[in-house]
């Protein structure tokens, strides 16, 4: 399903592209854009975790490195049936992770200093089995490629903005204001539609990793307690690097405070307060009162 589910995805953004392309140079820009994109499809699938662990300047860390977080991988990756992905580490305060890669064979998974210092050995546990449980379901190609092709749309449709505002200036025609306008709109209409089918993608699975991370650790509450660390921490600060294309990725949205969240159904990842109560649910059924 999730095989499919990239497929309609990268087929969607290959569609908004193409478009991007039509609305620019007419059916030569909009051929051109057809090449481009599908070039960009093939080189996204085989690079676009190593780009997105560049972005952040995540370092991959061995054994010898970082011990207890490798030791902890390697124990959580065998209980979930897993291959050892690699071990990342992201120098940043803000206590967050994600996990990217093509598929469990080539998968990553990166936590930044802050989650290391703020969560206790059993919820970074919680967090780290949450990680697992989407490489476990093959979301991360879909999440990675979302990621970086709804970054290149944004990019795209900045360069359109630009020729917009300032091409109009040596043309006052008609044509040319039909063409700010149009640039205009796929400036603002592109970003748009690339942010709204990462959150197609986004929210229901973080409750299925959720549940499947629960069971991967041997105790839900070990990731609601994480959950609840992080969702504070997201809500009174920053963290360095992140853009709202890659936001999806994190266990915990990095923009959720300083009133740059949208409102619940805009927003990449289901509430926080509702992923908790499906933990301690689910720990409820398990006969599991504390951590």
């Amino acid at each position: 399903m999730n095989t499919l589910k990239t497929t309609v995805l990268m087929a969607a953004l290959m569609g908004i592209l193409i478009a991007i392309g039509g609305a620019v140079g007419g059916t030569t820009g909009a051929l051109l854009m057809f090449v481009i994109s599908l070039g960009m499809n093939i080189f996204m699938y085989w690079n676009s975790a190593d780009m997105c662990l560049r972005a952040y300047g995540a370092r991959e860390v061995t054994r010898e490195d970082a011990p207890n977080l490798y030791d902890l991988v390697e124990r959580l990756a065998k209980r979930a049936e897993l291959p050892m992905p690699r071990v990342c580490i992201i120098e940043a305060d803000e206590p967050n992770a994600f996990a990217t890669g093509r598929n469990p064979e080539h998968a990553a998974v990166a936590v930044t200093t802050g989650i290391m210092r703020a969560l206790n050995y059993e919820e970074l546990a919680g967090v780290i089995s949450h990680e697992l449980a989407h490489v476990k379901h093959r979301d991360i190609l879909i999440s990675t490629i979302a990621a970086s092709m709804a970054g290149a749309i944004s990019m795209i449709a900045n360069v359109a903005q630009f020729g917009a505002i300032f091409g109009s200036s040596n043309n006052d025609d008609e044509e040319g204001g039909s063409n700010m306008a149009t640039l205009l709109a796929t400036a603002i209409i592109a970003p748009l539609a690339a942010g709204i089918i990462q959150m197609a993608v986004s929210r229901s699975r973080e409750y299925d990793a959720d549940a499947e991370g629960g069971n991967i650790c041997g105790n839900p509450l070990y990731l609601a307690n994480a959950l609840e660390k992080i969702d504070y921490y997201a809500k009174h600060g920053e963290m360095p690097n992140a853009t709202p294309a890659t936001a999806h990725m994190f266990i915990i949205n990095p923009f959720e405070g300083a009133g740059k969240r949208l409102a619940n159904m805009f927003s990449t990842h289901p509430l926080t307060e509702d992923r908790i109560a499906r933990l301690h649910e689910q720990a409820s059924e398990k006969g599991i009162t504390t951590i």
